[in-house]
């Protein structure tokens, strides 16, 4: 098999190096951007599959949510307001914890 270069630099090639049609997507651009409604699909036991074996019957050890990170990112201002999120949730659980505790002991 005949490197890279070796193909570009025959001329009937040559201009693939030049056509943007066939340059590699940058990887910003290669995964779909996702708003904050639906990203309950990256960590949702709905949304996650168990694969054991491949299409071809070959075994495999991977699951969806592996596929669906390789294919969709969440957007930039989103993803922001994901982590703060996050850490507002768990901030409001413990708050629930202490709350639900200091009530039953009062009943």
């Amino acid at each position: 098999m005949s490197s890279q270069e070796e193909i570009l630099s025959d001329g009937r090639f040559s201009r693939i190096a030049r056509d943007p049609r066939f340059w590699e997507m940058p990887e910003k651009e290669r995964k779909v951007k996702i708003d904050k409604r639906f990203r309950a699909m990256f960590h949702d036991k709905k949304f996650k599959l168990r694969y054991t074996v491949d299409k071809r019957g070959r075994p495999v050890n991977y699951t969806s949510t592996e596929n669906l990170r390789k294919f969709y990112a969440l957007s930039e201002s989103d993803s922001d307001l994901s982590e703060s999120d996050s850490k507002e949730l768990t901030v409001k659980k413990k708050k629930k914890k202490k709350g639900k505790g200091k009530g039953e002991a009062d009943s």
